[in-house]
């Protein structure tokens, strides 16, 4: 078990007490460190801690598979630390991570409301993103202004549909950009003629990126990674 971000160690304490084989244990904080090294001396040869920034660590070499992710993400860096992990998700069997419940909604969302996006389309384009439960403000010290909620992503043995990461992204930040307008014009970053795309894609340009499903959104980026590669532009 990888567990990013421990602080003192409140949870890797109780992973260990549940059982946990082993945890690596990735905290910057040098203060948090010295903590973590006390709580590893009483569980010998369990817990080993790395002192390091998590958006630059490879996990691969960390731990041998299988491996798992658990994090009390902090908010400023949970979104960039979880696309970092989709885009390799391969290399873990499951994602247990504390979102604040604004971010947790917007990965479990569905085609149609108002919180379906970019990230509900990377996450469960890998994986099945499933809301857990929620906690309340109290149960943090100090205490946040919003409710948390914890995730659990258990990666799909294939994606939802084929595509490519780096154009699927490209995509869907380009349509979600101005969500409120028809794709036809939404698009128009990806090129100047975003209506042949669609039409190359099978989707009606008069459609709204929040519209479209997982699938659909591959098929666009199959087609868009199609014309780059034909024009070299």
């Amino acid at each position: 078990m990888i567990e990013i971000g421990p602080g003192p160690g409140g949870l890797t304490r109780a992973l260990l007490d549940a059982g946990a084989a082993r945890i690596v244990a990735v905290e910057r904080d040098p203060r948090c460190v010295a903590a973590l090294a006390e709580l590893a001396a009483a569980y010998p040869g369990r817990l080993e801690i790395v002192e390091a920034d998590a958006r630059t660590i490879d996990e691969a070499a960390l731990a041998p598979a299988p491996r798992r992710i658990v994090a009390n993400l902090p908010y400023n860096v949970a979104t960039p630390l979880l696309i970092k992990w989709l885009a390799r998700i391969e290399l873990f069997t499951c994602l247990t991570l504390m979102f604040q419940k604004e971010v947790a909604n917007r990965l479990t969302a569905l085609p149609r409301t108002g919180a379906y996006g970019r990230l509900s389309i990377m996450a469960q384009w890998r994986t099945r993103p499933h809301a857990l439960f929620d906690l309340p403000p109290g149960a943090f010290v100090p205490a946040p202004k919003v409710t948390s909620t914890l995730v659990a992503f258990t990666p799909l043995a294939e994606p939802e549909a084929a595509a490519d990461w780096e154009a699927l992204e490209t995509v869907v930040a380009a349509a979600f950009n101005q969500r409120r307008k028809m794709l036809r014009s939404a698009l128009k970053r990806l090129g100047p003629d975003a209506g042949a795309l669609l039409t190359v894609a099978g989707i009606a340009p008069e459609r709204r990126a929040e519209e479209l499903d997982v699938a659909e959104f591959c098929t666009l980026a199959r087609a868009w990674r199609a014309r780059i590669e034909a024009t070299g532009s």
